[in-house]
Protein backbone atom coordinates (compact mmCIF):
# COMPACT_ATOMS: atom_id res chain seq x y z
CA UNK A 1 0.00 0.00 0.00
CA UNK A 2 1.30 3.22 -0.68
CA UNK A 3 0.55 6.31 1.72
CA UNK A 4 -0.52 9.55 0.38
CA UNK A 5 0.97 12.39 2.11
CA UNK A 6 -2.06 12.98 3.96
CA UNK A 7 -2.16 9.58 5.51
CA UNK A 8 1.34 9.65 6.00
CA UNK A 9 0.92 12.96 8.22
CA UNK A 10 -1.48 11.35 10.04
CA UNK A 11 0.61 8.35 10.76
CA UNK A 12 3.12 10.66 12.06
CA UNK A 13 0.85 12.66 14.43
CA UNK A 14 -0.75 9.65 15.74
CA UNK A 15 2.24 8.00 16.81
CA UNK A 16 3.95 10.95 18.25
CA UNK A 17 0.60 11.46 20.37
CA UNK A 18 -1.14 13.96 21.79
CA UNK A 19 -0.85 16.02 24.92
CA UNK A 20 -0.49 14.52 28.12
CA UNK A 21 0.43 10.80 26.40
CA UNK A 22 4.39 9.73 25.94
CA UNK A 23 5.60 10.70 22.90
CA UNK A 24 6.75 7.75 20.48
CA UNK A 25 9.28 7.53 18.09
CA UNK A 26 8.16 7.52 14.05
CA UNK A 27 9.21 4.40 12.74
CA UNK A 28 8.44 4.08 8.40
CA UNK A 29 7.71 -0.11 7.40
CA UNK A 30 8.56 -1.90 4.30
CA UNK A 31 6.81 -5.46 4.21
CA UNK A 32 7.43 -7.43 1.12
CA UNK A 33 6.14 -11.22 1.33
CA UNK A 34 6.62 -13.81 -1.08
CA UNK A 35 6.75 -17.59 -1.48
CA UNK A 36 10.61 -19.36 -1.13
CA UNK A 37 13.21 -18.09 -4.10
CA UNK A 38 11.26 -15.39 -5.23
CA UNK A 39 14.38 -13.22 -4.31
CA UNK A 40 12.91 -11.54 -1.28
CA UNK A 41 15.66 -11.52 1.28
CA UNK A 42 18.12 -9.92 -1.83
CA UNK A 43 15.64 -7.53 -2.42
CA UNK A 44 15.13 -6.27 0.90
CA UNK A 45 18.75 -5.60 1.56
CA UNK A 46 19.20 -3.76 -1.45
CA UNK A 47 15.52 -1.64 -0.62
CA UNK A 48 16.80 -1.09 2.86
CA UNK A 49 20.89 -0.08 1.90
CA UNK A 50 19.50 2.50 -0.26
CA UNK A 51 16.76 3.85 1.90
CA UNK A 52 18.85 3.67 5.30
CA UNK A 53 16.41 1.45 6.50
CA UNK A 54 17.23 -1.87 9.16
CA UNK A 55 16.60 -4.84 7.41
CA UNK A 56 15.27 -7.61 9.70
CA UNK A 57 16.41 -10.54 8.92
CA UNK A 58 13.74 -13.01 10.28
CA UNK A 59 15.13 -16.10 9.21
CA UNK A 60 17.71 -15.70 11.13
CA UNK A 61 15.47 -14.59 14.33
CA UNK A 62 13.74 -17.93 14.00
CA UNK A 63 17.04 -19.36 13.52
CA UNK A 64 18.65 -17.47 17.13
CA UNK A 65 15.07 -18.54 18.92
CA UNK A 66 16.41 -22.01 18.10
CA UNK A 67 19.83 -21.47 19.45
CA UNK A 68 18.08 -20.55 22.72
CA UNK A 69 16.11 -23.84 22.64
CA UNK A 70 19.06 -25.74 22.22
CA UNK A 71 21.10 -24.02 24.63
CA UNK A 72 18.14 -24.94 27.26
CA UNK A 73 18.73 -28.63 26.17
CA UNK A 74 14.90 -28.89 24.85
CA UNK A 75 14.74 -31.55 22.69
CA UNK A 76 13.46 -31.29 18.83
CA UNK A 77 10.02 -33.22 19.66
CA UNK A 78 8.94 -31.87 22.83
CA UNK A 79 6.69 -29.36 21.60
CA UNK A 80 5.36 -28.52 25.47
CA UNK A 81 9.11 -27.22 26.36
CA UNK A 82 9.41 -25.32 23.44
CA UNK A 83 6.01 -23.75 24.04
CA UNK A 84 7.29 -23.41 27.99
CA UNK A 85 10.81 -21.85 27.01
CA UNK A 86 10.74 -19.66 24.12
CA UNK A 87 8.91 -17.14 26.28
CA UNK A 88 12.48 -16.53 27.79
CA UNK A 89 14.37 -15.28 24.61
CA UNK A 90 14.58 -11.62 23.32
CA UNK A 91 16.08 -11.68 19.52
CA UNK A 92 16.53 -8.50 18.01
CA UNK A 93 19.31 -7.11 15.69
CA UNK A 94 21.58 -3.88 14.58
CA UNK A 95 24.15 -3.15 12.17
CA UNK A 96 27.38 -2.54 13.10
CA UNK A 97 29.96 -1.07 10.03
CA UNK A 98 27.32 -2.71 7.43
CA UNK A 99 27.12 -5.90 9.54
CA UNK A 100 23.78 -7.20 11.03
CA UNK A 101 24.43 -8.48 13.98
CA UNK A 102 21.37 -10.25 15.64
CA UNK A 103 21.75 -10.71 19.59
CA UNK A 104 19.91 -13.35 21.86
CA UNK A 105 19.69 -11.71 25.60
CA UNK A 106 22.19 -9.09 24.46
CA UNK A 107 24.58 -11.29 22.95
CA UNK A 108 25.89 -11.67 19.73
CA UNK A 109 24.99 -14.56 17.96
CA UNK A 110 26.29 -14.41 14.99
CA UNK A 111 28.73 -17.28 14.65
CA UNK A 112 26.57 -19.89 15.98
CA UNK A 113 23.15 -19.82 14.30
CA UNK A 114 23.88 -21.47 11.32
CA UNK A 115 25.04 -24.92 11.99
CA UNK A 116 22.81 -27.66 10.92
CA UNK A 117 21.60 -28.26 14.23
CA UNK A 118 20.18 -25.39 14.34
CA UNK A 119 18.93 -25.11 11.31
CA UNK A 120 16.97 -28.71 12.28
CA UNK A 121 15.87 -27.13 15.15
CA UNK A 122 14.61 -24.01 13.22
CA UNK A 123 12.39 -25.99 11.00
CA UNK A 124 10.84 -27.95 13.80
CA UNK A 125 10.53 -25.13 16.41
CA UNK A 126 9.31 -22.59 13.53
CA UNK A 127 6.16 -24.50 13.50
CA UNK A 128 5.11 -24.12 17.02
CA UNK A 129 2.17 -21.67 18.21
CA UNK A 130 4.07 -19.89 20.26
CA UNK A 131 7.32 -19.62 18.82
CA UNK A 132 5.75 -17.30 16.03
CA UNK A 133 3.75 -15.64 18.68
CA UNK A 134 6.77 -14.67 20.60
CA UNK A 135 8.55 -13.89 17.39
CA UNK A 136 5.72 -12.15 15.86
CA UNK A 137 6.02 -9.52 19.06
CA UNK A 138 9.63 -9.30 19.37
CA UNK A 139 9.31 -8.27 15.09
CA UNK A 140 6.92 -5.76 16.24
CA UNK A 141 8.87 -3.84 19.08
CA UNK A 142 11.70 -3.87 16.44
CA UNK A 143 9.36 -2.65 13.74
CA UNK A 144 7.84 0.09 15.98
CA UNK A 145 11.32 2.10 17.09
CA UNK A 146 13.12 1.45 13.79
CA UNK A 147 12.52 2.37 10.08
CA UNK A 148 12.37 -0.75 8.99
CA UNK A 149 12.26 -3.46 5.71
CA UNK A 150 10.88 -6.76 6.60
CA UNK A 151 10.75 -9.71 4.36
CA UNK A 152 8.92 -13.15 5.44
CA UNK A 153 5.62 -15.21 4.36
CA UNK A 154 3.26 -13.53 6.59
CA UNK A 155 4.82 -9.95 7.21
CA UNK A 156 1.69 -8.05 5.25
CA UNK A 157 -0.61 -10.19 6.55
CA UNK A 158 0.44 -10.92 10.38
CA UNK A 159 3.60 -9.09 11.33
CA UNK A 160 3.30 -5.59 10.32
CA UNK A 161 -0.53 -5.04 8.85
CA UNK A 162 0.07 -1.43 9.02
CA UNK A 163 3.24 -1.29 6.51
CA UNK A 164 3.21 1.62 5.28
CA UNK A 165 4.45 -0.26 1.74
CA UNK A 166 3.51 -4.03 1.07
CA UNK A 167 5.22 -5.79 -1.55
CA UNK A 168 3.97 -9.41 -2.28
CA UNK A 169 7.20 -10.40 -4.57
CA UNK A 170 6.60 -13.60 -6.74
CA UNK A 171 8.02 -15.14 -9.53
CA UNK A 172 7.02 -18.39 -11.12
CA UNK A 173 8.08 -22.28 -9.65
CA UNK A 174 10.08 -23.30 -13.00
CA UNK A 175 12.06 -19.85 -13.09
CA UNK A 176 12.52 -20.14 -9.44
CA UNK A 177 13.65 -23.66 -9.82
CA UNK A 178 15.91 -22.70 -12.36
CA UNK A 179 17.75 -19.78 -10.04
CA UNK A 180 18.06 -22.25 -7.78
CA UNK A 181 19.10 -24.60 -9.84
CA UNK A 182 21.77 -22.15 -11.12
CA UNK A 183 23.35 -21.26 -7.56
CA UNK A 184 24.58 -24.82 -6.74
CA UNK A 185 25.74 -25.60 -9.77
CA UNK A 186 27.84 -22.56 -9.18
CA UNK A 187 28.87 -23.98 -5.69
CA UNK A 188 29.72 -27.26 -7.62
CA UNK A 189 26.60 -29.36 -5.48
CA UNK A 190 24.82 -31.81 -8.12
CA UNK A 191 21.27 -31.28 -8.09
CA UNK A 192 18.77 -32.30 -10.29
CA UNK A 193 16.39 -29.14 -12.04
CA UNK A 194 13.09 -31.28 -11.79
CA UNK A 195 13.49 -32.58 -8.07
CA UNK A 196 14.32 -28.46 -7.35
CA UNK A 197 10.45 -27.64 -9.22
CA UNK A 198 8.92 -30.47 -7.68
CA UNK A 199 10.29 -29.46 -3.67
CA UNK A 200 9.38 -25.48 -4.34
CA UNK A 201 6.35 -26.51 -5.41
CA UNK A 202 5.86 -28.59 -2.78
CA UNK A 203 7.22 -26.25 -0.38
CA UNK A 204 4.32 -23.35 -1.53
CA UNK A 205 1.80 -25.60 -1.30
CA UNK A 206 2.67 -26.12 2.27
CA UNK A 207 3.11 -22.86 2.97
CA UNK A 208 0.25 -21.75 1.51
CA UNK A 209 -2.23 -24.18 3.63
CA UNK A 210 -0.05 -24.14 7.12
CA UNK A 211 -2.73 -23.75 9.74
CA UNK A 212 -1.07 -20.98 11.14
CA UNK A 213 -0.06 -17.53 9.61
CA UNK A 214 -0.07 -18.88 5.80
CA UNK A 215 1.80 -17.45 2.76
CA UNK A 216 -1.17 -15.15 0.92
CA UNK A 217 -0.91 -11.76 -0.91
CA UNK A 218 -2.34 -9.16 1.34
CA UNK A 219 -5.98 -7.35 0.31
CA UNK A 220 -3.39 -4.28 0.64
CA UNK A 221 -0.17 -5.19 -1.02
CA UNK A 222 1.15 -4.77 -4.68
CA UNK A 223 2.13 -8.13 -6.55
CA UNK A 224 5.71 -7.41 -8.48
CA UNK A 225 6.32 -10.45 -10.77
CA UNK A 226 10.01 -10.98 -10.26
CA UNK A 227 10.17 -13.71 -13.58
CA UNK A 228 11.53 -12.14 -16.03
CA UNK A 229 13.09 -8.90 -14.22
CA UNK A 230 16.68 -8.32 -13.24
CA UNK A 231 17.57 -8.06 -9.80
CA UNK A 232 18.31 -3.90 -10.34
CA UNK A 233 14.60 -3.66 -12.16
CA UNK A 234 12.91 -5.86 -9.21
CA UNK A 235 14.74 -3.35 -6.56
CA UNK A 236 14.69 -0.14 -8.66
CA UNK A 237 10.30 -0.81 -8.88
CA UNK A 238 10.02 -1.48 -5.16
CA UNK A 239 11.84 1.94 -4.37
CA UNK A 240 10.10 3.33 -6.73
CA UNK A 241 6.34 2.15 -4.77
CA UNK A 242 8.61 3.35 -1.57
CA UNK A 243 9.63 7.13 -2.73
CA UNK A 244 7.17 9.16 -0.93
CA UNK A 245 8.45 7.16 2.72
Amino acid sequence: MHLPAEARQMKRKEQEGTAGKEKKQMSFQIAIDGPAGAGKSTIARMVAKEKGFIYVDTGAMYRAMAYYLLCKGVAMEDEDAIGRECAGARISIRYEKGEQIVLLNGENVNGVIRTEEVSKMSSMSSKHPKVRQRLTQLQKELAGTSDVVMDGRDIGTCVLPDADVKIYLTASVEVRANRRYEEQKQKGIECDLEQIAEDIAKRDEQDMNREIAPLKQAEDAIMVDSSYMTIKEVSDKILDLCKDI
